[in-house]
């Protein structure tokens, strides 16, 4: 067995990282708008409308509320 398959077979053996907290909306949005703000100062116009994107999509949405008149 070479040297390569040994390192394969130890990792596949450790399996993958642990997973990390789960982030809140308001962290991600934070993130997502920090990044958009960079790609902006950065003049990277299709990144930016990219996060745009990301952003109006991990925004929260309130439907209004049938009072069932």
């Amino acid at each position: 067995m070479s040297l390569l398959s040994v390192r394969l077979s130890r990792a596949l053996e450790r399996g993958r990282a642990a997973p990390t907290a789960d982030r809140s909306r308001a962290e991600l949005l934070r993130v997502l708008l920090r990044k958009r703000a960079a790609a902006h100062n950065a003049g990277a116009e299709e990144l930016e409308a990219m996060l745009r994107d990301q952003i109006r999509w991990s925004l929260p949405i309130q439907r209004p509320v049938d009072h069932g008149d």
